[in-house]
């Protein structure tokens, strides 16, 4: 195994000399020592394979989203897909628009999700281009970024057509030599581990990239499948240095914020992302209106996509697991219930701001990012009766994380806010596995691979779960750097 290097000592395209052994290549180029932007490139001896796309959300990487790959885009021949977060799939577009003609294989419900998640996260982009120039404008500042939107919906519709969705557990060749197949995640609908094999000669290489890999025994999805081989594993490390904490199950910990919000006379305002937390949070939602334990306020999913997903979680229905499929032939719909109200246009969104009445508000960006939630934030969190409840992770320096950290005062839409809402956390809802669930994923391998990579994880995550992995199985594991590359044995 060569030691780490930088990406930049490696040329665009390598040659291999005639009778030289071939040597696999991986290049490391996000969510390494920090979590967003997942995206690597496996090099063969004649093919290049990328993995994953993602937008870098924290904003002290953000500048990474307009800088030129270091891969040149025209020179990979196919893409895989893990799923539909916009944290892996989110550069795709402009990664089509520097050169990458290739296709893009994913399972067939993140297939049906990539027309919604890219079109809108183009949206929402220009959208934010507009805003910012305005008020930039208006103020005499200078934007640390470039005037112009990562990609428009024409480039993401290009894109789209790029798309190939397969099945799950079936092998499929997407270049000279190599197969994917496609396992469960269990992280969110379509999910998926990838394992590609890579034949050269008469010989064999099999790596796993996991994805992200969810809980077990959660409500909807199934759980994740784990692997019995691999030869070099690429690992996700969110939670790599810490357990979920419990307080109590979700339904009772959601029943008891919106109780005492309620009786305050607020709003419960929880930023949700678009893909499974939003159908999550229904689900648990319409459990709580059937059972008469919180009281008839109007339930608000304020997300175009958010909907969409709903819709699209419908028609994919066969991917549910057996606890949900119960609910079904009972006749109670696990993603509908009385008081549910679906807000698509701005103007059914700006009326919610308006209502001088309690009510459960859930809003996309996740992480507070961009999108509606900033606005319903800008409009309830100097509101004391009111509520800011998180359900999912906070990517360091993004707004959602400042708010939960407990600031004084956050900055919405260039305007300092004071926090003087409540600020809730509730456990259990995350769609990543914790470190018990991450060492149970890694301890199903039957043989020790020959080394193993850990990224998307703050470094100190990265690093506790790495020490973990190295103690409990004696196996090599390296935490990469931004732009590393490595050379793989064959």
């Amino acid at each position: 195994m060569d030691k780490q290097r930088n990406l930049l000592d490696w040329p665009l395209i390598t040659f291999v000399e005639l009778g030289e052994e071939k040597t696999l290549k991986l290049h490391f180029l996000g969510a390494n020592r920090q979590v967003t932007g997942s995206r690597y490139c496996l090099e063969t001896g004649s093919q290049r394979i990328l993995i994953d796309c993602g937008l870098f959300q924290e904003r002290e990487f953000e500048h990474r989203n307009w800088d030129k790959c270091p891969i040149d885009a025209g020179s990979v021949d196919a893409a895989v897909l893990t799923h539909a977060h916009i944290d892996h799939c989110g550069l795709l577009p402009k990664f089509s628009k520097e050169g990458f003609k290739g296709t893009i294989f994913c399972t067939k419900p993140t297939y049906d999700l990539m027309g919604i998640m890219l079109r809108d996260s183009a949206y929402i982009q220009q959208e934010d281009l507009k805003y910012k120039q305005k008020r930039h404008k208006k103020k005499n500042l200078q934007s640390p970024y470039p005037y112009e939107a990562l990609y428009e919906i024409e480039d993401a519709e290009r894109t789209l057509k790029q798309f190939k969705g397969v099945a799950y557990y079936n092998a499929v060749q997407i270049a000279d030599g190599v197969l994917a197949t496609f396992h469960d995640a269990g992280h969110i609908l379509g999910s998926s581990s990838i394992e590609l094999s890579v034949t050269e000669g008469d010989k064999t290489t099999r790596i796993i990239f996991s994805g992200d890999i969810g809980q077990w025994n959660k409500p909807i999805i199934r759980d994740p499948v784990v692997h019995p081989h691999a030869d070099y594993v690429i690992m996700e490390s969110t939670y790599g240095d810490r357990l979920h904490e419990e307080h109590g199950d979700i339904e009772s910990q959601l029943e008891d914020v919106i109780n005492r919000t309620v009786e305050r006379g607020g709003k419960v305002i929880i930023p949700t992302f678009a893909v499974e937390r939003a159908q999550e949070l229904v689900y648990y939602l319409g459990r709580l209106v059937h059972d008469n334990r919180i009281p008839s306020v109007p339930v608000y999913l304020d997300s175009p996509m958010a909907v969409d997903v709903t819709d699209v979680f419908y028609q994919n229905r066969e991917f549910f697991d057996a606890a949900t499929w119960e609910q079904i032939a009972e006749g109670n719909s696990p993603l509908r219930f009385p008081g549910l109200r679906l807000s698509k246009s701005v103007n059914e969104s700006k009326a919610i701001n308006a209502l001088d009445a309690p009510a459960v508000v859930m809003s996309t960006s996740g992480m507070c990012t961009a999108g509606r939630i900033k606005h319903h934030l800008s409009n309830n969190i100097n509101d004391p009766k009111a509520t800011v409840l998180f359900v999912g992770y906070q990517g360091k320096g993004t707004l959602g994380r400042l708010i939960m950290e407990g600031r004084d005062k956050v900055r919405i839409h260039g305007k300092e806010r004071r926090v003087k809402a409540e600020i809730a956390q509730i456990f259990g809802f995350s769609g990543h596995g914790d470190r018990d669930d991450l060492l149970k994923w890694f301890g199903a391998f039957e043989n020790k691979p020959k080394q193993v990579f850990l990224t998307h994880g703050e470094e100190d995550s990265a690093l506790s779960l790495a020490e973990a992995i190295k103690t409990g199985h004696g196996v090599e594991v390296t935490v990469p750097e931004y732009q590393a590359s490595f050379d793989l044995e064959g």
